[in-house]
């Protein structure tokens, strides 16, 4: 084991991301491994359509092309280890692709590929064995619907591709913390049995997953930030023990501070004392942040529990079609215009179906922006003079999708007064791509070739084979709960009031249909006054205009407390109109949701208050 600390970055938070995060990072980062995550749920069935149509493609290719090529020679020249999951559905064809790259620069680099995560050839399969939704209980989808079952990995596939000496490693469908935790394990060679290493390592992996998440983008107090054009990318230095200090380069814009870190920690991960991973079930709620320097902070405290026995798989298929546009108003009384005309292509629309003998619409969705529609009815703003309409909507079939865009744009003269807009072409009908993650045993694959998951390593064009270990049971039930933060005694009458923001940061996302709101507050002695209030129906309560109607707080609203951030994590079920590219929501993964709660009111002392004003 080396007792030497390693330097990961993060270079990529998902498939698009700015092509500069790689030569800023070689440029002023001095690493030794650099991550790059490109994977989410919407990302998989897009590459699994590219795939469908080409089997050479399937993978992120700007990975090859933007990130990798100009930057190879100075890669190859400081010896810095490349750790990817852009190989999407098609590791084995991203891999491929890069040798090429490789070769024709003249270069030995060694590109090994992670396998055996993608099981669409197992589909019919699959369908077969009764597997449900983890989350709804619906049952599995019609096979010929799916385009893509990839079960998540974890990191030793990655750890033993960089053993056998690869300098790049590309995975398919791994956790996103995978690519940072595999370089962990290879270099200081933790065991499965180091839990409180892996939860460590993987939570490096969390925080630097996003990019620049973590360094100021997306950040509550986000005038703090400058520079975000030159942003810096995250930098961990690890230790041997698993506490890491984050940074970003030198000479770079955004901001590493404990609230920076703090946000992307809390960012989408359920419970904080069982967020899962098929190497190590990872509790973050005693976590401790110290900011040591500027733009340096140190972080310590995450425990693991045992690999749990199943593999969370992600499956992606077809079910209906959406569509929708955005259409302006401005003027004397805009929202109440434009809601006007929402109204009449509903009704528009819907007598053209009927009278071509189609079904109504399966959901319809209007959200007046500017009119503070995303509040419900917390809204405060009334005879806007300036909104966007967003109008969307599901049918089964794409001709109503079509017929509905039509009206939109044939009632474009008997509209009121101030439509106006900047557009091009009329937008299409998409299919609705919906997520079924379902668990299957590890042990699935022992003595069967059903509802198997063999990890696998391709370098130079020899198999290694990765077995998995078996996991141990978990039962949620078992954790202990922090003690509840109890309020300070106060005399009658001195509470008072305040904004949230100005007590707690606040970061949002999603899970599948969930939306994900972490809460930190500025200082511990705000904790017991924010835990207080925030209740789960309070929440709910904000929240209530997005949920399905008949819910409740007492399933819709999940609160959990991290004492070691001084932060409270809530987990809102069914909320997001079916997530990604199910939803024909304004905010299909809750990422302004963090924004709403942080304008509640939280009573408080009257001393803070006092202090607050200064």
């Amino acid at each position: 084991m080396s007792d030497k600390n390693i330097r990961i970055a993060g270079a990529s938070g998902f498939w698009g991301d700015a092509a500069r995060a790689t030569p800023q990072l070689l440029k002023g980062g001095n690493v030794d491994f650099i991550a790059y995550d490109y994977l989410a749920e919407i990302t998989m069935s897009i590459m699994a359509r590219a795939r469908a149509k080409n089997p050479d493609y399937g993978y992120a290719l700007d990975f090859v092309t933007a990130a990798m090529k100009p930057n190879l020679k100075e890669i190859a020249r400081q010896g810095v280890k490349i750790v990817s999951n852009a190989g999407g559905v098609n590791p084995q064809a991203c891999a491929n692709a890069l040798r090429a790259v490789i070769a024709e620069q003249g270069l030995t680099l060694k590109v090994a590929c992670v396998l055996g995560d993608d099981m669409i050839e197992q589909r019919d399969e699959l369908a077969e064995q009764g597997y449900t939704e983890m989350f709804t209980g619906v049952a599995f989808p019609p096979a010929d619907k799916v385009a893509s079952i990839n079960a998540y990995l974890g990191a030793f596939p990655v750890a033993k591709a960089l053993e056998e000496g690869a300098d790049i490693v590309v995975t398919g469908r791994c956790v996103d913390s995978a690519v940072t935790l595999g370089a962990c394990i290879h270099a200081f060679g933790w065991g499965r049995d180091d839990l409180d290493k892996l939860a460590m390592g993987s939570l490096a992996g969390h925080i630097i997953e996003c990019g620049p998440q973590a360094t100021g983008g997306n950040f509550t107090d986000w005038e703090e930030v400058h520079s975000l054009e030159t942003i810096g990318y995250p930098i961990t230095e690890i230790s041997a023990d698993g506490s890491f200090v984050c940074s970003k380069p030198e000479g770079t814009g955004g901001l590493v501070t404990r609230a920076t870190i703090a946000e992307q920690m809390v960012y989408e991960i359920g419970d904080p004392q069982a967020y899962m991973l098929p190497d190590v079930i990872c509790d973050f709620s005693n976590v401790e942040l110290e900011q040591v320097a500027e733009n340096l902070v140190r972080v310590t405290g995450a425990t693991g529990m045992p690999a749990p026995v199943t593999y969370k798989v992600c499956t992606t298929y077809a079910d209906e079609f959406r569509g929708g546009t955005n259409m302006t108003f401005y003027g004397i009384d805009a929202d109440r215009k434009a809601q006007k005309l929402a109204d009449a292509i509903f009704v528009a629309a819907r007598g053209t179906l009927k009278h071509l003998g189609l079904a109504d619409f399966s959901e319809t969705s209007v959200e007046i922006l500017g009119a503070e529609s995303q509040y419900g009815s917390a809204a405060t703003v009334t005879h806007c003079r300036e909104v966007v309409m967003k109008i969307a909507v599901k049918h089964p079939d794409a001709a109503g999708i079509g017929i509905m865009l039509k009206e939109a744009v044939g009632l474009g003269l008997a509209t009121p007064p101030g439509l106006s807009g900047f557009a091009g072409a009329r937008p299409s009908p998409s299919p609705v791509v919906r997520l079924f993650s379902f668990a299957l045993l590890k042990g699935a694959a022992e003595g069967s070739t059903k509802g198997a998951v063999k990890p696998q390593v391709e370098l130079d064009g020899v198999i290694f084979d990765v077995p998995d270990t078996a996991g141990v049971p978990f039962n949620r039930q078992n954790i202990t709960r922090p003690k509840v933060p109890t309020l300070p005694v106060a005399p009658a009458g001195d509470l008072v009031a305040v904004p949230l923001i100005k007590l707690a940061w606040g970061r949002s996302g999603d899970k599948g249909d969930k939306a994900n709101i972490g809460i930190i507050a500025r200082q511990p002695e705000y904790l017991p006054y924010i835990y207080a209030a925030l209740t789960e129906q309070a929440v709910f309560e904000k929240f209530t205009h997005f949920l399905p109607e008949g819910a409740n707080s007492d399933k819709a609203v999940e609160r959990y407390l991290m004492p070691g951030s001084h932060a409270i994590n809530f987990l809102i079920h069914d909320v997001l109109g079916g997530g990604g590219m199910a939803s024909i929501r304004n905010d299909a993964q809750g990422k302004g949701y963090g924004q709403l709660l942080l304008a509640a009111s939280i009573p408080v002392s009257a001393e803070i208050a006092r202090q607050l004003k200064h």
